[in-house]
């Protein structure tokens, strides 16, 4: 029973203790980032706390933030768990948008409105996942880097929006990077009307974080992504082909990414916007890594982000500071989270070679 505990214990205390030093790091960065902008830390946390959580509007704003990037941070630990790094997660938000937008084009005659907005959602599902499936083969078949054909993904998705912008789909009589013309509220996500909030989005986020957990905690694909991740040699001679579950972890993660662009599209703007994707997809990166790829810690690194996002929206006007403040602060936050990262990792590499080595006992 004690040597249970203990296994049960330790993991749950190493966790607490990387927590703590990421938290400290991240502060540290965004402190040292502040003061050099001449804003006072302090200062700062609390306009950025009362612009976040100050009221419900306030906070109804951050749950839009938070909805997509806990979508995409979900997706994002089914390539993590396999080793991949999928920064094209970006273009498979955007690519989910364009789907929805051309079901909610199509739909815009119909009497079944609820019916379009259900199909428009399951088509940025499809256009997400076709998307990630590009880049699946460009890694499986093409040899190609993931981080590389993300990339380039990345930059094709941003100019397939630009053209349907200015293109097709633009605006009567006039194309703007104010985007399409908006949807009528009949093909709207429904929300409350209060707070312009949608409980719909909510549902679909609560399902996709039980989904992620159920699938890889508890399924062969969530062990077999495991396997993979930690020896892809060893997997593959066991017959788990590393191929296919690549490519397979990619369609999951596109899937996310692609109904987090529907959701932005249904139910924040109503319309197709050149930045739909926020740079969503880029935060869930930090978001999936600060949460040392737990799905239960996943929902509150993305908040403490939304925060961030929303809050820092204040500090322009609370502390005269310029608006692009917010990006270096994010920017601290990368650092803070790669260098904790690294850190973590080489701490791991040294544990092994002493176990390995019976001399250094």
């Amino acid at each position: 029973m004690n040597t249970s505990r203990t296994n049960l214990i330790l993991p749950l205390i190493q966790q607490s203790r990387h927590a703590l030093v990421t938290v400290a790091a991240v502060f540290f960065f965004t402190s040292l980032v502040l003061i050099i902008a001449g804003a006072p830390p302090l200062a700062a946390y609390y306009h950025i706390f009362k612009g976040s959580l100050g009221s419900w509007i306030k906070f109804s704003h951050v749950i839009k933030s938070w909805i997509p990037l806990t979508l995409c941070a979900c997706g994002l630990l089914f390539t993590f768990r396999i080793g991949l790094w999928n920064i094209g997660i970006e273009g498979q938000v955007m690519m989910g948008a364009v789907f929805t937008t051309a079901v909610l084009r199509l739909g815009l005659e119909s009497q079944m409105p609820a019916l379009v907005i259900l199909g428009s959602i399951l088509a940025g599902l499809v256009g997400g996942a076709l998307w990630a499936l590009f880049a699946g083969f460009l890694k499986t078949k093409g040899g190609v880097n993931e981080i590389f054909a993300g990339l380039g993904l990345n930059f094709v998705a941003q100019g397939v929006i630009l053209w349907l912008i200015f293109g097709p789909w633009k605006r009567p009589g006039v194309a703007s990077m104010s985007g399409t013309e908006v949807f009528p509220p009949a093909l709207w996500l429904p929300q409350l009307a209060s707070i312009r909030l949608s409980l719909p989005a909510l549902v679909i986020v609560c399902l996709a974080l039980i989904v992620t957990a159920l699938i890889l905690r508890y399924t062969k694909i969530g062990l077999y992504l495991k396997a993979i991740g930690n020896n892809p040699s060893a997997a593959y001679l066991f017959g788990l082909k590393p191929a296919r579950n690549m490519v397979l972890a990619m369609i999951f993660t596109g899937g996310f990414a692609g109904v987090a662009g529907s959701l932005q599209v249904s139910g924040v703007y109503h319309r197709l916007l050149p930045a739909i994707s926020s740079n969503y997809g880029y935060l869930a990166l930090l978001v999936a890594m600060l949460s040392n790829y737990n799905i239960w810690l996943v929902p509150l690194v993305a908040l403490f982000f939304a925060c961030l996002n929303v809050g820092s929206i204040q500090l322009p006007m609370a502390l005269q500071l310029d608006s692009s403040l917010s990006g270096v602060i994010q920017g601290a936050l990368v650092l803070a989270t790669l260098g904790v990262h690294a850190w973590r990792r080489q701490r791991a590499e040294v544990r092994g070679q002493k176990a390995e080595d019976p001399s250094s006992l």
